[in-house]
């Protein structure tokens, strides 16, 4: 059994504080020792207030779920929105993964791919949004899955949710990695045009990359400040980069034409409709990891409202910041032939040097683009290592005792984060493998998530009008409908196109590994469930027979907690 499903005479701790509530399943102890261990800063009826909203968001949770509250619920809407925008940050997602576009169509494909990916991107939002603010839980759609399908079905569909849900995080924390690594190469490409860069430079800096950002993600505490500092980093990174592009230039712009209407393929697919589709995957990875802030449920005190908001915020600002973006990035291309023949390996780059005409310049403003990919990543960090743990409560993995521990020192899900860096540091060795490893893994992370989002929307299309709906939900002229039929079609769509060659003709060296990854997992994870998840796998039925006995000892809590402040 699962540590999340701990029985009396656990001898886990409590401790209350500022912004630090974490509930337990244990007996409550006397009023004497929680009133020494209650401290407050000197803040007064403020600190009080939050204390005791804490309790009461945990008693919530705990008596709608039957899990454990275990995480601080420190998280503000700015910084749920930081997380949400950190990751998805589509203005940077088009920076990092313009290799794998700017050949498929040229600015063209870009500019009207975000429009078409920003429309998907809202359906998306809206669908989980609707579902976060239902049922808010740290195992988003994990969890949605559980409640909405059959109850003959609903374990093995939550645990194939959940697969794709953790290794759909990790690809996209091994996505932004490999950006930052082939953009501290490309910075040396263009430094030193004579060296020659080999994949394993490239390789040997990604697991680099991966081992100096393991450490932030070890203390709970300083979370939600690093999640603000992710968005303030790519709002003003995005500004100084735009201005100075601009100002830089010697006036010389190209015509509307070259970036609205002139189609560029360089493919090598005859067919331009066919090279515009796998091109998409460019502005798609800028519109995906929308989940990215329902995994934080837990650590929000208001997460029926605030997580719906940061989803549709994310929408929003990522259309904004990249559109208005790539409109100046592309309107300040010299030499869109030279970009495509560049030997850096990074297109925007090659745009920035063109633009500003300044070796100085460019490598500059590119280190605004890895210092945002930097903090970006550190977000994706804290993803991937909340869908492990919530994922591991309900013996979703092997060895799940040990992922789906809060580790009592730092606060944070440690044995979880450092399970999936691990596999980012695997991942890596698809680089060696192929040149076009990186789109290989782009396609990976932005399929295996919208797979994971379609498994409990189909279920919620079926029950939405037979369930209880959060204060987000969008019945008017059926928009939540119509949004979650947009993505199931879209999911459709893209698993089967994205999974096309990129380039062609075809090679084993720049074949698309990620059908080859798809079968691969779900030869693995098939095989695990036989062997120990269906027998393992904890389904919703089980989970909500702990309601009853958490939601006494909570009550009591909360109870004791509202006397102590009331002193």
């Amino acid at each position: 059994m699962s540590d999340s499903l701990e029985k009396k005479g656990s001898n886990s701790k409590s401790s209350f504080g500022q912004g630090e509530v974490e509930s337990m399943v244990s007996p409550v102890p006397p009023a004497k020792k929680l009133a020494s261990i209650l401290s407050f800063d000197g803040n007064g009826k403020d600190t009080r207030s939050k204390v005791l909203r804490e309790a009461q968001a945990n008693l919530d949770f705990v008596t709608d779920t039957g899990y454990k509250a275990e995480l601080r619920r420190d998280f503000s809407l700015l910084s749920l929105l930081g997380i949400g925008f950190g990751i998805t940050n589509s203005w940077f997602g088009i920076s990092g993964a313009m290799v794998a576009g700017i050949s498929s169509g040229g600015p063209v494909m870009i500019i009207y791919g975000i429009i078409l990916l920003a429309i998907f991107g809202m359906c998306i939002g809206i669908t989980l949004g609707e579902m976060a603010s239902a049922y808010p839980n740290a195992s988003g759609q994990i969890y949605w899955t559980m409640k909405l399908a059959p109850k003959k079905y609903s374990r093995v569909l939550s645990y194939a949710a959940g697969i794709l849900s953790w290794l759909g995080s990790v690809f996209t924390s091994a996505a932004v990695e490999m950006a930052i690594a082939t953009a501290v190469m490309g910075l040396y490409a263009l430094s030193y045009p004579e060296a020659t860069i080999e994949r394993w430079q490239v390789f040997l800096v990604y697991e680099a990359t991966n081992l100096l950002l393991i450490p932030f993600n070890i203390w709970e505490k300083p979370l939600p400040m690093i999640s603000k500092i992710t968005l303030y980093t790519s709002l003003v990174s995005f500004g100084i980069i735009i201005v100075v592009v601009l100002s830089m230039h010697e006036g010389d712009f190209q015509k509307p034409s070259f970036v609205f209407a002139e189609f560029q393929n360089g493919t090598g697919w005859k067919s331009g409709v066919i090279a515009f589709i796998v091109g998409l995957i460019n502005p798609n990875w800028s519109f995906s990891c929308l989940d990215a802030a329902t995994h934080i449920a837990e650590e929000s005190l208001n997460p029926a409202v605030q997580i719906p908001q940061a989803i549709i915020g994310t929408v929003i600002v990522g259309f904004l910041t990249s559109f208005s973006y790539c409109i100046a990035m592309f309107f300040s291309i010299k030499d869109l032939t030279a970009i495509m023949e560049s030997t850096t390996g990074v297109p925007i780059m090659d745009i920035f040097y063109q633009a500003t005409n300044s070796k100085a310049a460019a490598i500059g403003l590119e280190v605004l683009v890895i210092l945002t990919a930097f903090t970006c990543n550190m977000g994706c960090h804290t993803w991937q290592a909340r869908i492990c743990w919530s994922f591991s409560r309900d013996n979703g993995l092997p060895f799940s005792k040990y992922w789906s521990k809060v580790n009592t020192r730092t606060g944070s899900v440690v044995n979880a984060h450092l399970l999936s860096c691990f596999l980012n540091g695997v991942i890596g060795i698809l680089y060696v493998a192929s040149s076009t490893a990186f789109n290989s893994i782009l396609v990976s992370c932005v399929t295996f998530l919208l797979l994971s989002y379609m498994v409990p929307t189909v279920f919620w299309i079926r029950e939405r009008n037979n369930v209880k709906p959060g204060p987000f939900f969008m019945d008017k002229y059926h928009i939540g409908l119509f949004s979650s039929l947009m993505l199931c079609g879209w999911t459709i769509f893209a698993f089967i196109f994205y999974n096309f060659p990129a380039v062609m003709p075809v090679s084993g060296d720049n074949m698309n590994y990620s059908s080859a990854v798809f079968a691969l997992v779900f030869i693995i994870f098939t095989c695990d469930w036989m062997i120990r998840g269906k027998k393992e796998y904890i389904g919703i039925e089980e989970r909500e027979s702990k309601k009853d006995e958490l939601k006494v000892y909570m009550s009591d809590q909360l109870s004791i907690i509202e006397a102590e402040v009331a002193k």
